[in-house]
């Protein structure tokens, strides 16, 4: 074991070295948090008025939509960012990280499963549309989103007691104003194999196998599409797809990136790893509801009438 001075709290990060200016920095990500806030409950609130959305595509878009609330406003950076951002209350118990960090994971797992579903129901819609009603009943809609929440978390619960097993150095400032796993094990003073093994076992069991599955899912929806005579038609089955698409890229690539910064962190200046973790958490959840509105003819419509009356 290092030999080092024993902590009970960890200190968070606002902006490195803009710490003067850091209460402007937080004025626009208020902005994007409200944004987000709004744009994700006005997708739950059409989709929960409108009945002729109650599909299993607007289902999992609504979940993806709590999600997105859940995982970048309400509980993983919010009140932490704000704490730091406004009142300068930079400490976070060691409970206090472990619970914020499981939270955040669990459903970031969970939304990696709903996207999932969604590939499923694009592809099922697309290949077999005649039975589309008769396999995704609502009955097993629910199911499914079930099945992605408990997934990330049984996945992610091991984790915060891997954590509370170590005890941790002095030097324990995180990079960030919210906690991740990857950044509060490398403060242990303990040997953290186990948490790098299961952290990897995370990543490929879950994001990759869901990515993986999410590719082939296209690919067998390209396949299906090609075979279709008409032109007009191919497009018409396309276009149910690229809302979808645009937020499984706008999920996995920063991810992925995330994670590169994350393991070559060496290289890579605090800051850099700071703001790419901050816009992380605020871009995703302020994305989803405008590509949805753009791109998803029905809800685009539903709210051009509501703004309307």
């Amino acid at each position: 074991m290092i030999s080092c001075s024993i902590t009970s709290m960890f200190i968070l990060t606002g902006i490195p070295g803009r710490e003067d200016i850091q209460v402007w920095i937080s004025i626009p990500f208020c902005f994007i948090h409200v944004t987000s806030i709004l744009g994700n409950s006005v997708i739950l609130f059409i989709i929960k008025t409108d009945p002729i959305l109650h599909e299993p595509m607007y289902i999992f878009l609504s979940m993806l939509a709590i999600t997105d609330l859940d995982l970048g406003l309400s509980i993983s950076s919010m009140p932490t960012t704000l704490a730091v951002f406004w009142f300068n209350t930079r400490e976070i118990s060691h409970d206090a990280c472990f619970v914020q960090l499981f939270l955040l994971h669990s459903l970031t797992f969970t939304q990696s499963s709903v996207l999932l579903c969604m590939a499923f129901d694009r592809f099922v819609a697309i290949y077999n549309p005649l039975r589309y009603t008769s396999i995704l009943t609502p009955a097993r809609t629910a199911k499914m989103g079930l099945m992605s929440l408990l997934k990330g978390v049984i996945l992610t619960f091991p984790l915060p007691i891997l954590l509370k097993q170590h005890q941790y150095c002095k030097e324990n400032i995180l990079s960030h104003s919210y906690c991740l796993h990857q950044e509060v094990m490398k403060l242990a003073c303990s040997d953290i194999r186990v948490n790098i093994i299961y952290g990897f076992f995370l990543t490929i069991s879950s994001l990759g196998l869901d990515f993986l599955f999410i590719l082939l899912s296209y690919v067998m929806i390209l396949k299906t599409v090609l075979s279709i005579v008409s032109h007009k038609e191919r497009l018409k089955a396309l276009d149910t797809c690229i809302s979808h698409v645009c937020v499984v890229l706008l999920y996995y690539m920063p991810a992925i990136f995330f994670s590169v910064i994350y393991r070559f962190g060496q290289s890579s200046s605090p800051l850099t790893q700071n703001v790419v973790g901050n816009v992380y958490s605020l871009i995703l959840p302020l994305m989803n509801p405008i590509v949805y509105s753009v791109k998803t003819k029905s809800i685009r419509g539903r709210i051009i009438r509501m703004f309307i009356k």
